[in-house]
């Protein structure tokens, strides 16, 4: 970050108070700040905060800042590496949507071709309207960043998607948006969430995977560089942007879509939670409830991870092992008998770490003995120190 110049565009939200500490946060980081704010966004913020915090002029006016710049949109746009427009709200997607420039901020935009970061914040119900999401559609395929917005309590009085991410969160887009890129020309397949086993139309046997760790590793390796295949099983989550995805149910479709990327990839991660069984008669109709004991037959479903570890050849293979006691000793076991490079163990029964949660605390442990232990931190973060150590291998 040192030496990076970061725009901030501040439009007129409620969050714009939230912005004061993303840029004093940008600056600490060594990052020169300029900011330029919409005159809805001087209603909620004083412009001299923003100037006292980052050091430099801040830019409302279309044709008042002329003592700075010559032509101010201009020269603003070509001062940045990035564009970060926090908070974004449903007037100013629109109108970066559609090419729409009728004042600095927008006029700005539209004369950069500088990467976008935006992260949209407003009502839940602006956000969810088809048009605020049909101008996401179309700036996300235009190449423009779009950083979710969060769930909770809004300042509207109502509940539900559409805070601000908190100011780390945002400065840690920013951060991964200059991140080296150690992963070009790499291809990495990642495979994330729980797979599910029918039983009958209705009903299935699954795990409490929420998919978030693997997503964080593809994010993070395509953040890198790498061209990133993920295949996901049951997961709420949305897919990151810039990768190819590929949605599965069962452990026999997450094998066969596996073993056709297998042969074209430099590294492989499965952190999905593969289930270990399935239903051997899977029922037509649904079973219906009338005898008082229902007696399932099981039977192994392919051990996806051990399989690959016969096959490989140049490609690096990475595993996890999410256990609730012993874990070290069956980490070392899986690692040893699949012919990993090295296993991700952590204990799920652990306050933050597991299933359904944001951090982890875990451990990596390589051939040869050497473990690395990491204090609890997000799963964003261990996903950093995982996909670190992928590249070291591949170099």
């Amino acid at each position: 970050m040192l030496n990076k110049n970061i725009l901030i565009g501040v439009t007129g939200g409620i969050a714009a108070y939230k912005v004061v500490e993303v840029a004093s946060r940008l600056k600490k980081l060594g990052a020169n700040v300029r900011v330029m704010m919409t005159g809805s966004a001087t209603e909620f913020v004083s412009p001299r905060t923003f100037q006292e915090i980052t050091g430099n002029a801040v830019f409302v006016e279309m044709f008042g800042d002329a003592a700075h710049f010559h032509v101010a949109h201009v020269a603003l746009a070509d001062f940045a590496d990035l564009v970060l427009i926090a908070p974004a709200t449903a007037n100013f997607l629109a109108k970066a949507a559609h090419g729409i420039a009728d004042d600095l901020l927008t006029t700005t935009i539209l004369a950069s071709d500088k990467p976008l970061l935006i992260a949209p914040s407003m009502n839940t119900k602006m956000f969810l309207n088809p048009s605020t999401q049909e101008n996401l559609r179309i700036l996300k395929s235009r190449g423009v960043k779009i950083l979710e917005p969060a769930s909770g309590n809004l300042a509207c009085g109502t509940v539900g998607k559409g805070r601000l991410p908190e100011p780390e969160e945002i400065c840690a887009a920013v951060e991964k948006f200059f991140a080296p890129k150690i992963l070009v020309g790499k291809k990495i397949l990642v495979t994330a969430g729980g797979t599910i086993e029918a039983i009958d139309p209705v009903r299935y046997i699954g795990n409490r995977s929420s998919g978030r760790m693997g997503y964080e590793i593809a994010k993070s390796a395509a953040n890198h560089g790498a061209e990133v295949v993920l295949i996901s099983g049951k997961s709420e989550l949305e897919p990151p942007d810039g990768l190819k995805f590929l949605k599965v149910e069962s452990a026999v479709e997450m094998r066969e879509k596996v073993l056709s990327e297998f042969d074209s990839v430099d590294a492989v991660i499965m952190s999905a939670a593969v289930a270990d069984y399935r239903v051997k008669n899977i029922s037509e109709q649904k079973i219906k409830k009338s005898a008082e004991n229902l007696t399932l037959e099981l039977v192994k479903n392919p051990d996806i991870l051990r399989e690959l570890g016969g096959l490989k050849k140049s490609q690096v293979l990475v595993g996890f092992a999410a256990e609730t006691q012993n874990i070290l000793d069956y980490a070392n076991k899986k690692l040893v008998e699949k012919n990993l490079d090295f296993i991700v163990a952590n204990d799920v029964t652990a306050e933050g770490a597991g299933f359904g949660v944001t951090t982890n605390i875990a451990s990596i442990i390589w051939r040869g003995g050497k473990i690395e232990t990491f204090p609890k931190m997000t799963k964003a973060d261990l996903s950093e120190k995982i996909i670190e150590r992928v590249a070291d291998l591949l170099k």
